[in-house]
């Protein structure tokens, strides 16, 4: 045997210090191979559960302004928020509106907010100033006036590239100041029929007695005895005629066109006189069950009417044979009226218009219901084009307001101004937007209840309150993930509108009719209403396709990660008293189906 160590044993040493070598070497490049790759990149010191400050303007404190600053806040952390208000006091169109007659032509209970009831409205068919006085306690309940600037009127809205900004030039009309501030989003909510307007006749400027407006109505004005004109049979003209026929001498009612006299909406009918809640009706609805079972099968009837609008439907052939019955019976007293009283177009090519009293009112003797287009106006009164003068003390213009739905300032960005874009011979020509609500090139600007605003079904304050839930979906996602602006793509848009032309050719919308929902212009596109029912638009404005907008970043960096990620943190994981186990509930508590979705309910 060998001895242990003997020279024998030198080639296997050898070996091993040459494979502990090749070892060591082949270590050496591994390790460099998997090294970690340094990067150039700087965190950004911030958490992720900290969303930047938005500086957000609404114009309008109608409805929809009223109902932005009762959801933006609870649903936008962060947001600062200011309302710009032309008037004294909120409330829109009901607080502008005070001619006679003015009243809602849907029921009361289906014209409020879903989240503020209330159960005490003294008639069905509320008068403006109820209506007013109910969005105003909405406004006081929710502290809506903390961001109100009222006698606030917004004359210009510019976007500065550069700072990648809005600015806001706004005339406080108390004191005649002139103010220029900056936002980083701007929202619309100045109501479709705001913007009143007189129509343009010769010799208006000659005439010499009362001539208003329906929209600026001088209350001090007495009736009684007087020889006044009504120019326009839309909503307001028929229920003005409807309330003062009664208390002048002699009324001349100026209608171009016919329109469909509807009894009522959605089956509620409508009569002149008020038709009041009993007390017990009213102490009813003080139980909770019974109001809600109430409020439900009334507004129920407001989302199935849908098929009347249809061509070729059996709902809408129906509705105009009850329609013209309904004429027949109404106009007895003056049957040769009926002949200048039904549409060559559809029901509901134009908005119906229930109207209370206003056929009995136009076949009374008192009342003169001309077709002959008016000429021009003369100092005492109006000339039509057979030479036919009508002396008048007073005139009141019941002739619509800004239908084209263009904004009446100038919002302006990248050489464009909505203002004149989308007039009829402006560079879009109709109100162009992304599912109504943005415009390719106008960055960080919103429409509220703007162009097609809500479904031709449903509910108005329904479709307000989800379009301004979908706005805080699009303002939470700028301010946590580091936005600088966002703007729908020119191809969405255009996919769009190729939608709504397809769309609305299927139905009597389309027809030739003037109406707020073609900016009064027959044949024009449709842009006053939703290409689909309430329920349709409803879910579209669920969840907004993010694919379908374009982005640009706060970081400088180009990375779209770096503001947003932060430094890997959240806030509240350093709070040792935050709950980071809040989806743990009981049992009973958990909808799986919203389970984990709930937005503010995070670790």
């Amino acid at each position: 045997m060998r001895a242990l160590g003997s020279k024998k044993e030198k080639p296997f040493q050898s070996i091993s210090w040459h494979l502990l070598t090749a070892i060591f070497v082949f270590a050496k490049v591994r390790v460099k191979y998997y090294s970690y790759p340094t990067s150039s990149f700087r965190l950004e010191n911030r958490f992720i559960d900290e969303p930047r400050k938005l500086k957000v303007a609404v114009i309008g404190a109608g409805m929809a302004g009223v109902t932005a600053g009762v959801l933006l806040p609870v649903k936008v952390p962060s947001i600062d928020l200011v309302i710009y208000e032309k008037n004294d006091d909120i409330g829109g169109t009901w607080f502008e509106n005070i001619y006679p007659g003015v009243r809602c032509d849907i029921p009361a209970h289906v014209y409020q907010s879903t989240f503020s009831p209330n159960t005490q409205w003294s008639e069905i068919f509320a008068q403006g100033s109820e209506i007013r006085d109910y969005w105003q306690a909405v406004a006081k309940k929710y502290d809506v006036h903390r961001y109100l600037r009222l006698g606030h009127q917004v004359e210009d809205v510019a976007w500065d590239d550069s700072k990648s900004i809005w600015r806001l030039t706004i005339r406080n009309l108390k004191t005649g100041e002139t103010l220029v501030e900056e936002k980083d989003f701007v929202l619309t909510a100045i109501g479709r029929f705001n913007a009143w307007h007189l129509p343009e006749y010769p010799g208006m400027s000659e005439y010499k007695g009362i001539l208003r407006h329906a929209s600026h109505w001088d209350p001090s004005f007495d009736l009684n005895g007087k020889n006044v004109a009504v120019i326009g049979n839309g909503a307001s003209g028929i229920q003005l005629v409807a309330n003062i026929q009664r208390s002048v001498k002699q009324l001349d009612h100026y209608a171009r066109h016919p329109t469909w006299i509807a009894a009522s909406w959605a089956g509620d009918e409508r009569t002149f006189e008020p038709q009041p809640y009993s007390e017990e009706q009213k102490q009813s609805f003080e139980d909770p069950e019974t109001y809600l079972n109430f409020r439900k099968e009334l507004e129920d009837k407001y989302w199935r009417r849908f098929a009347v609008f249809f061509k070729g439907s059996k709902e809408n052939a129906e509705s105009r044979d009850r329609f013209v019955q309904t004429l027949k019976e109404r106009i007895s007293k003056k049957p040769e009226l009926l002949k200048h009283l039904i549409p060559d177009f559809s029901p509901n090519c134009r908005r119906l218009t229930p109207g209370p009293g206003y056929l009995e009112a136009i076949t009374q003797d008192n009342v003169a219901y001309i077709t002959t287009p008016i000429k021009r106006f003369t100092e005492p009164g109006i000339e039509t084009v057979d030479g036919v003068i009508r002396d008048v003390d007073a005139v009141f213009c019941a002739t619509g307001a800004n239908v084209d739905m263009a904004p009446p300032f100038s919002i302006r960005a990248h050489g464009l101004d909505l203002k004149t874009a989308w007039k009829a011979d402006g560079e879009f020509g109709f109100p162009y937007t992304y599912l109504g609500q943005a415009t390719p090139g106008f960055p960080n600007l919103f429409f509220v209840h703007g162009p097609h605003g809500t479904g031709p079904s449903g509910t108005v304050p329904h479709s307000v309150e989800v379009q301004l839930t979908y706005f805080a979906k699009v303002l939470r996602k700028v301010s946590r993930e580091g936005i600088m602006t966002i703007t729908p793509s020119r191809k969405a848009t255009d996919d769009f509108i190729q939608y709504c032309d397809a769309f609305f050719n299927t139905t009597v919308l389309s027809e030739n009719c003037s109406s707020w929902y073609n900016g009064g212009r027959p044949g024009s596109r449709i842009h006053g209403v939703w290409p689909g029912s309430a329920g349709h638009v409803t879910i579209v404005r669920q969840n907004p396709r993010w694919e379908d907008w374009e982005y640009e970043y706060l970081s400088d960096s180009g990375n779209r990660f770096a503001w947003y990620f932060g430094n890997g943190w959240t806030k509240k994981e350093k709070d040792p008293e935050s709950d980071m186990t809040p989806y743990l509930k009981l049992p009973g508590a958990v909808d799986l189906r919203d389970l984990h979705e709930s937005w503010w309910d995070l670790p």
